[in-house]
Order: structure tokens, then sequence, then C-alpha cells
């Protein structure tokens, strides 16, 4: 490989990490900010929670008709349309003056983000080698996660900082400078256009799969006063249509046209189970970092700078989970990833525990060995996930998992938000936190056991430094 083509590689994959950076920081730097946010916006409880809802649930509507449109007009097109306006929504977030705008502007971030998220599956695909892919996705994982994680260490320090005087306004114009980097690495190295082969858009199925998330996402998002007779008629509808999707899916793949959703990817035992371990894995992070920051906050009366930093322990020892799971994914298999989750689940369980005896008196000191140890745990978990679970998919079907995986993914965010309003915001209390606690260690534990379940596919994963390709 010549140092051209190793620049764009680099190149390309450095806007991937920007972008899935910023669309995860997106989602978690809110959950610090969201009393300071409400309270200058005079926001609802609905309001406060589709701040972080909203934002989601366009993502994982919009991913799957994303990526098809993706092979239609280009990738590169695709991503640098997305990047732009990405960037643009986090301008309008950042110039807000009320809390219906602020939910709209979300939306628009939401759907700006799943066209860039949609792409970087294919553009990774296509910028490293077969081998060497399992490296790059760990990279990857390990960059969303480590966003996932600083976003509330990040915005407790800059809410508290408060820099130019822009207030809360800071953690989404912190987008625009990450988002010009983006666009213009994928300007200048980004060189995958669109498929020799375009395939068609399958209107109907996006039509229909996008109506299905819609509802169901709708439905679960909006759970503060327990179930209503329009969530149950939403959620059956949601239902349905998903009936529907799957059998017009497998009619297109009878009749031999290209599928929206390749239903036959469930078919590799990997990536069947680590769909539903990426689902709960995600509702689980969801829930728990915006249940911390809210009991910290609003029932322990934390300051937004005090937060911040009771929460950097969990987010430096997941950054040293991160940099260990190869090693002990090659010694232990999936094994080190349930014991991972288990550990994590365990901590919780004791986090609960001591609250309970403290009557919500924390000390901070204290507790620092055993929150570094929970993120720990996360770390070793949610990296390899995603490597371990492509690992038995080939390049065409990496592809077609461009807007599946993601979609995945949101779904479970969603998810972890509607238990949370469910379980959590009837009460803004002690009891209620340790409650939503206790079902985030218990999740966890299964989650742990379901892991076992993973084939091992060490071997598939490699043990050599991944390596750039040549672009396709």
């Amino acid at each position: 490989m010549t140092r051209g083509e190793a620049a764009v590689a680099l190149g390309s994959f450095g806007a991937c990490l920007i972008s899935v950076f910023m669309q995860m920081i997106d989602v978690t730097i809110v959950t610090t900010a969201l009393p300071v946010i409400t309270g200058d916006l005079a926001a609802s409880r609905s309001q406060q929670l589709w701040f972080v809802a909203g934002y989601s649930l366009a993502f994982a509507c919009v991913l799957l008709t994303a990526a098809r449109l993706g092979a239609i007009a280009g990738r590169r097109r695709m991503f640098l349309w997305s990047a732009a306006g990405f960037t643009a929504a986090s301008l309008w977030c950042g110039m807000c003056t009320s809390a219906v705008e602020l939910d709209l502007a979300r939306i628009v971030a939401g759907v700006a983000g799943a066209g860039m998220a949609a792409q970087t599956i294919a553009i990774i695909t296509a910028s490293f080698r077969r081998e060497h892919q399992p490296y790059a996705f760990a990279a990857y994982g390990a960059t969303a996660g480590f966003a996932g994680m600083l976003g509330p260490i990040l915005g407790g320090v800059l809410v508290t900082v408060n820099p130019f005087g822009l207030g809360w306004h800071v953690i989404f114009l912190m987008n625009l400078p990450l988002g010009v980097v983006a666009v213009a690495l994928a300007w200048k190295y980004l060189r995958i256009g669109a498929a020799p082969r375009r395939p068609p858009l399958d209107l109907r199925g996006s039509v229909i799969a996008t109506a299905a998330l819609f509802l169901l996402l709708f439905a679960l998002s909006d759970n503060q006063a327990g179930p209503r007779p329009w969530q149950w008629g939403c959620t059956a509808a949601a239902l349905v249509l998903g009936g529907l999707f799957v059998v017009h899916e497998r009619a297109a793949r009878r009749r031999g046209a290209v599928a929206l959703v390749r239903l036959d990817l469930f078919g590799d035992r990997g990536f069947a189970v680590g769909s539903v371990l990426v689902t709960i894995f995600f509702g689980l992070f969801t829930a728990f970092v915006f249940t911390v920051s809210v009991l910290l906050q609003e029932v322990l009366r934390f300051s937004v700078l005090r937060t911040g930093i009771a929460m950097t322990p969990f987010a430096i020892g997941a950054g040293a989970g991160a940099v260990l799971s190869p090693k002990l994914v090659n010694r232990f298999g999936v094994r080190a990833l349930a014991a991972g989750v288990g550990l994590f689940g365990g901590l919780v369980a004791v986090g609960v525990g001591y609250l309970s005896v403290s009557s919500g008196a924390v000390n901070l000191a204290l507790v620092t060995g055993p929150v570094f140890l929970a993120g720990f745990g996360v770390g070793v978990f949610g990296v390899p996930l995603q490597p371990i679970m492509l690992a038995g998919l080939d390049d065409r079907d990496m592809d077609e998992a461009s807007g599946l995986l993601p979609t995945v993914e949101q779904i479970g965010n969603s998810v972890g938000l509607a238990v949370l309003s469910a379980l959590f915001f009837r009460a803004h209390t002690l009891p209620g936190s340790m409650t939503m606690l206790s079902a985030i260690a218990v999740a966890a534990a299964g989650l742990g056991v379901l892991t076992l379940a993973l084939p091992d596919r060490r071997a598939k994963l490699g043990s050599t430094p991944w390596t750039p390709a040549t672009t396709k």
C-alpha cells in the first residue's frame, strides 16, 4: 500500500470516528445539563425527557432508509450532507430559546446523525482488509463508548466553567468545530461512491419500517404516567406493521429484488445473539447514565461539576477495560464479556445497598474504587461485542449491516429511556432511583448469562495490529 492510499483510508476512518463521537456524546452530554436546561427553558417533565428521547427516536426511525440512500446516492455524498446537517442542527440546538424549539432541533439532529451512522460500517468495510476490520470496529466501538461516558463529565465541566457566558448552549455548540473537521476529512479523503449496481429504494419497505419503528418507540418513550390505551394501540399497530415488513422483505427476496433488510443475516448465530445483546446493552447504558445523572443532581443535590467528578472514575475504568478487552477476549473468549457485564451489574447492586444503608449520603472517596470497576466491566463488554457479532459476516453482509446494526442500538437506547420513564420519572426520590438501579443490575446479570450463547470467534478476530487497506 502506498502512503497516499494509507492517508485516504485513515482520513476516511477519522471522519467516521469523529461522527460517532458526536452522535454518542450528543445522547449523554444532555443528561448532566438537563436540570439546568429544564430550569432555563421552563420545560415540563415530558419536554425534559424528549430532549433525549426525541433524538434517539428520530435516529432509529431514519437509519434503515438512510443506509439504502447511501447505497444509491453514494456513501460519500450521503455522509457529507448528513455531517453538514448534523453540524447545522447542533448550531440550532445551541441557539434555542424554548423547550419546544429544542425538542424540534434535537429531532433534526437525530435525522442527520442517522444519515452519518448509516454509512460508517460500509465505509469501514471498504477501507480495511477483511482480517483487520475487527480492529477497526473495536476502535469504532471504543470511541462510541468513550464518548457516551465522557458526555456527562464534559457536560458538567462545560456548564460549570460556562465559557463565553454561553451556559448550557455550549454543550451543543461544541459540535461545530468537530463537525467542520469531519466534513473536511470526508471531503478530502472519502472516495466511496455509489455502488456499481445501485439497489432500488424499496419505498414501500422503507415506509412500513419507519412507521413501525416510530409507533413502537413513540409509545415506549412517553410512559411517565404508566401505560395508557393509546400506547397499547400504538404498540399493537407497530407489531402488525413489523410482521407486514417481514412478509414484504421475504417476498422481495423470493422475487429476486434487493430487500431493505437482509433477514437472512439473523441466520448467523453471532449476529442474531449479538443483536439481542446490543439492544439490551444500549438500553442499560442509556438508562444507567441518565438515572445516575438525575439521581446525583435532583435527588442528592450534587452540583453539575460534582456530578461530573463523581462519574469520572466510571469513564476511566471503561477506558481501561476497553484497552485490555482484546487480550481478555483472546484469553477467555466470550466469557470475558460475560464477566465484564456481570461485574458491572454486581457493583450496581452493591451501590443500591450502599444507598440504602447510607440513606443517600455518598462519600465520593469511598465509592471511587467500585465506580471504576463498574466502568471497567462495561469497557470489557462493550468494545469487543461488535467485532464478535460481525466476525461471521462477509464483505457484502457487512454492507447490508450498515443500517441494521445502528438501528438495533438505537432501539436499545429508546427502550432504556422507556423503562426509565416508567420506573423513575414517576417520582424523583431516592427509592425511585434505587428501584431503577436494581432493575439495571438484574438486567445486567441476565445479559451476562445470554452472552455465553455467542459463538467463540477468537480465530476470526485475528491477533495482529490492524492496517488500512486500499479503499474500494
